[in-house]
């Protein structure tokens, strides 16, 4: 279908694709957080599937823990080939429809080849700054409009393109604001924020496209903040979040922009786990802002699976694989020890080595306490073979079956999550951070 020349007498959109080394057996597609479709992967780890009924618009493909953004149109056919190990880098399309999502991944990764070199920027003054980004915001424009002058595209393909560089870099300033600009006159506010004329404020087009929505989130937080106030403390409080959902009410128009914006300010909110005893003001004044009764409920459930991680709750009950490929429950776990469990997963591999060496530590200094890896993909043959080369008890090793449905359980929202329990698999903390720097403290008090 991808070679078919007759492209207008088609009707539909056909999606397929290959996943080499895949995380899963499985891929996911996405229309803003509710799920077209879930397709396995044959023999031949490859998926397809022709739809005759999906809106041309915004869409996410996700292997799990990965996933990016897609643009489908009617009459699109596109086959898309990832490499999970190398989950973006290796992202090629092909076919119709293909140019357009090309051009949004090599944008994403020039974007993101930026971000170390930007971030050692944020110290310079305003002008030069300004002046980096402009310079940045000006080299897309041109591969835009390179990429515009052999493409036909229609008015939503250059709306969305055009949208991810142009709200990336807007963010940027946004967010270099949100550091710097606490002190800043009233002048100086209006020559830096005068790019926010040109830009919309309401666009459903783009309610789910990460560069708008960050953008849009960075402006409510400006917004939300008092005068000289600091963003990084503010952040941590109920009463800041509360001020954003005002801004969000006073200043965002759309229906699917304004419900995904509360609803991700909510996470956000419930997820800072120290606010917890404030949760319940926040989601009083949630339920006036937000009218998706799904979202709703959703947020609801979070704050319900949060107050189940409590210290001196039960570990939650999840099904787990262990290094035998047998399913065993979580309540297994618990031996008559102290356990630490931590995370990691088969495509961040620097992430499980680095783990491995503070494993390594911490077992030397606290030989009673057992440390326990849980993979976030169920095994394979490379996992088996790297963790025997590495001499790891297998033992102490197990893996998510159903990430979705587990990590919503025990809460899991990043890789670097710990929870500790004791030796009857009573939680001592359900949301310990096994990089911070002052974990070993909570091993102290076990």
């Amino acid at each position: 279908m991808s070679c078919n020349s007759k492209e207008k007498s088609r009707t539909g959109i056909f999606l397929g694709g290959q996943i080499v080394n895949p995380s899963s057996r499985n891929v996911t597609l996405y229309q803003g957080t509710n799920i077209i479709e879930m397709l396995e992967l044959n023999s031949d780890l490859r998926f397809k599937r022709k739809y005759d009924s999906l809106s041309s618009g915004i869409y996410k493909l996700e292997h799990l823990p990965e996933y990016q953004t897609l643009l489908l149109e009617e009459h699109d056919s596109i086959w898309v080939r990832i490499n999970a190990a190398a989950f973006d880098e290796s992202i090629v399309y092909s076919g119709i429809g293909a140019s357009k999502n090309n051009f949004l991944i090599e944008l994403f990764l020039k974007q993101e080849s930026e971000s170390k070199y930007l971030s050692s920027k944020y110290s310079s003054n305003r002008k030069i700054f300004k002046n980096i980004i402009d310079s940045l915001l000006l080299e897309k424009k041109e591969l835009w409009i390179k990429m515009d002058s052999v493409n036909d595209l229609s008015p939503i393909a250059q709306k969305v393109t055009q949208a991810a560089y142009i709200y990336q870099y807007a963010n940027i300033k946004e967010r270099y604001a949100l550091l710097r600009g606490s002190q800043w006159s009233a002048k100086e506010d209006s020559l830096f924020f005068s790019y926010r004329r040109f830009l919309n404020f309401g666009d459903n087009d783009l309610a789910f496209f990460d560069p708008y929505v960050n953008y849009v989130i960075n402006y409510i937080n400006q917004e939300a903040l008092k005068p000289g106030e600091s963003y990084f403390k503010a952040k941590e409080t109920t009463s800041f979040n509360i001020r954003r959902l005002e801004v969000l009410d006073k200043l965002i128009s759309g229906k699917l922009l304004r419900n995904n914006l509360a609803r991700a300010i909510a996470f956000e909110e419930i997820l800072t786990f120290n606010n917890h005893e404030q949760h319940q003001l926040f989601l009083q004044y949630y339920s006036t802002v937000n009218n998706s009764p799904v979202y709703l409920t959703e947020v609801l459930a979070l704050h319900k699976d949060i107050s189940l991680m409590a210290s001196g709750k039960a570990l939650p009950k999840i099904q787990l694989q262990n290094s035998s490929r047998t399913i065993v429950s979580s309540a297994s776990i618990p031996d008559g020890r102290p356990s630490v469990l931590y995370f990691w997963s088969q495509t961040q591999m620097n992430h499980y080595r680095n783990t491995l060496e503070r494993v390594e530590f911490f077992q030397k200094q606290y030989p009673d306490i057992r440390f326990i890896g849980i993979c976030i993909q169920p095994f394979n043959a490379l996992v088996d073979q790297i963790q025997k080369m590495m001499d790891i008890k297998s033992e102490d090793q197990f893996a998510l079956i159903d990430f979705e449905k587990s990590s919503k359980t025990w809460v899991l929202t990043l890789l670097n999550k710990s929870i500790i329990i004791d030796e009857k698999g009573v939680i001592s903390e359900g949301f310990g951070n096994f990089s911070d720097l002052n974990f070993e403290k909570k091993l102290k008090e076990l």
